[in-house]
C-alpha cells in the first residue's frame, strides 16, 4: 500500500518532499496504464496551482490530491455522472458543499473520476468510458495468478482505483447502497459510510434522495477520519480504551449466506485473528436482515426515486442510457404511489426493530461483500451476459445495502492475506455512531493487517 495522506503532510512539513512533488507522481500516475478509464477529466494546472499556494502553510490536506466522482458539481465544469445523455449539459456554476469544504482545507483536485452510469450499479462497468480494472489485477496478483482484470466495483470505480493506484489520497464518493464499501473492498483500501445526515448531498446529482451519503475512499482509517472530518465539518473524538472493551457481533442471518471460499477464509481468519487480539465477538441471529427483501419487493427506494428524476431524459434520450442502467431505472415506473408510501412508513418500523437487537453491541462485522471481484470480461456489456451482471450486482449489494436502509454507517477494511484477491470486512451499526466506528477500526486495522 502506498503512504497514507497523514505520512505524506508529515513528509512535507519535514521538508522531506514537497506537495508539487507529490502533485507530479500523482499525475504521473494518472496518466499511467495503472489508470486507464480512470479519470474523465484531469485538473492537471488546478493539483499544481493548489500544491504551490500551500507551499508552508498547514491546511488539513496540504494540496494533496483528491478525486471527484464525477457525480459532484465543480465549478465550471460539467457534471455528467459518467453518462453521454448530460455531456452538453451547463457547466456548474458552484461547488457542491462536499467540494468546498475539501478546497477550503488545501485539496488539490486532480479530476473527475469515471463512475458506473448514474451511480446505479454496484459492479463497476460503464460501457461509454471504458471500465478501470481493479488495482489488484494490475499490481498485486502473485506469481502464477492470472493477471485477468477485475471489476473495479461501482459505482465509485475510478475513485477506488485513483486511492488504490496512488494517483489521488482521497476519492470523493458517493454510497447508496455500497458504492463506497464495495469498490474499497475490490481495491483493497478503506472506505467508510457516514451517516448520511452527517454530509450535505447538496451539489451531488441524485441516485434516491432517501439513501444517498456523501463520503470518501482513503489508504488508511486515519486518512478515513481525517476525510470525514472534513466533510462533515465535525471532530472525532479520540478513545483510548482497549479492543477487548467493544462488543462485537457477527450477524449469522443473511450476510454470511453465499460466501465465496476466498472470502469465507477471509473472513474467519479475521475473526480469529480479532479474537486472539482480545475482541469479545458473539454470533447472533438478527432475524430482522430476513425482513428486508419482502420489504423491498416492490423495488425499493432507488428505481423509484430515480425514475422520478429520469423519466423525461428517458422519454427524450433513452438510447443513450446504459441499457442495465436503463432497465433499473425503468422499474420504477411500476411502482405505485401507495407501495411508495407504504414503503416509507415501513422503514422506520424496521429500523427500530434493527436498533432493538443491536443497542448491546458496539459494532457488527460481516464481510463486504460475499465474493470477490468478477473479472471483467465475465460482466463486459451484452445480451448474452445480462442475466449474470444482475445476478452479481445483487450479490454485491446485498451485505452493504442493508446499512444504507438502516440509515446507518459502516466502514470496509482490507482483510486478505498476500496471494488472495481483496477481501473487506465491515463493520457497521445504525445511525450516528460514526464515532465509534472509526475508534473500532483504528484498532480492528493493523490486525487485520498481520498475516
Amino acid at each position: 500500500m502506498k503512504a497514507d495522506l497523514i505520512a505524506t503532510r508529515q513528509a512535507i512539513l519535514e521538508c522531506q518532499t514537497s506537495a508539487l512533488a507529490v502533485a507530479e507522481n500523482c499525475l504521473d500516475v494518472a496518466k499511467s496504464a495503472a489508470c486507464q478509464h480512470v479519470f474523465l477529466q484531469l485538473s492537471e494546472a488546478d493539483l499544481r496551482n493548489t500544491a504551490a499556494q500551500t507551499a508552508g502553510k498547514k491546511h488539513p490536506l496540504a494540496g494533496l490530491a483528491v478525486s471527484v466522482k464525477d457525480l459532484f458539481d465543480v465549478q465550471g465544469q460539467i457534471t455528467t455522472a459518467g453518462s453521454q445523455v448530460l455531456q452538453n449539459q451547463a457547466p456548474a456554476a458552484e461547488d457542491a458543499t462536499a467540494i468546498a469544504r475539501l478546497r477550503a482545507a488545501g485539496a488539490g483536485l486532480i479530476g473527475r473520476t469515471n463512475m458506473v452510469e448514474f451511480a446505479f450499479s454496484g459492479v463497476g462497468i460503464n460501457p461509454h468510458h471504458g471500465t478501470p480494472a481493479a488495482w489488484d489485477a494490475l499490481a498485486d496478483s502473485p506469481a502464477g495468478q492470472s493477471k485477468a482484470a477485475h471489476v473495479p466495483g461501482g459505482s465509485s470505480s475510478g475513485a477506488a482505483v485513483s486511492v488504490a493506484t496512488g494517483a489521488a489520497f482521497i476519492g470523493l464518493g458517493s454510497d447508496t447502497g455500497g458504492s463506497i464499501r464495495i469498490p474499497a473492498a475490490f481495491n483493497g483500501i478503506v472506505g467508510f459510510k457516514n451517516t448520511a445526515r452527517r454530509v450535505p448531498t447538496q451539489g451531488a446529482l441524485p441516485l434516491s434522495t432517501t439513501l444517498d451519503t456523501v463520503c470518501a475512499m482513503t489508504r488508511s482509517v486515519r486518512d478515513a477520519i481525517l476525510a470525514h472530518e472534513i466533510l462533515s465539518q465535525r471532530a472525532v473524538p479520540k478513545a483510548y480504551k482497549p479492543l477487548s472493551q467493544y462488543r462485537l457481533a457477527v450477524a449469522t442471518q443473511l450476510m454470511l449466506d453465499g460466501l465465496d471460499p476466498t472470502v469465507a477464509r477471509a473472513f474467519e481468519r479475521s475473526l480469529k485473528q480479532l479474537r486472539d487480539a482480545g475482541a469479545q465477538i458473539e454470533e447472533i441471529a438478527l432475524t430482522p436482515l430476513l425482513e428486508m427483501g419482502p420489504m423491498m419487493g416492490t423495488g425499493g427506494f432507488s428505481p423509484a426515486e430515480s425514475y422520478a428524476w429520469h423519466h423525461k431524459l428517458l422519454a427524450q434520450s433513452g438510447e443513450l442510457y446504459d441499457p442495465r442502467v436503463a432497465q433499473r431505472i425503468q422499474r420504477g415506473a411500476q411502482m405505485g404511489a401507495h407501495e411508495y408510501i407504504q414503503l416509507q412508513a415501513e422503514r422506520p418500523r424496521w429500523i427500530r426493530r434493527m436498533e432493538q437487537q443491536l443497542q448491546r453491541f458496539d459494532a457488527v462485522l460481516s464481510p463486504t461483500t460475499p465474493i470477490t471481484a468478477p473479472t471483467i470480461t465475465a460482466l463486459a456489456p451484452g445480451q448474452e451476459r445480462d442475466a449474470e451482471f444482475f445476478r452479481v450486482n445483487a450479490l454485491l449489494l446485498r451485505n452493504p445495502s442493508a446499512v444504507n436502509t438502516l440509515d446507518g454507517c459502516a466502514i470496509s477494511l482490507p482483510c486478505h492475506a498476500p496471494g488472495e484477491l481483496p477481501v473487506g470486512l465491515m463493520a457497521w451499526h445504525a445511525a450516528m455512531h460514526d464515532d465509534t466506528l472509526l475508534q473500532l477500526a483504528l484498532l480492528l486495522e493493523p490486525v487485520l493487517q498481520t498475516h
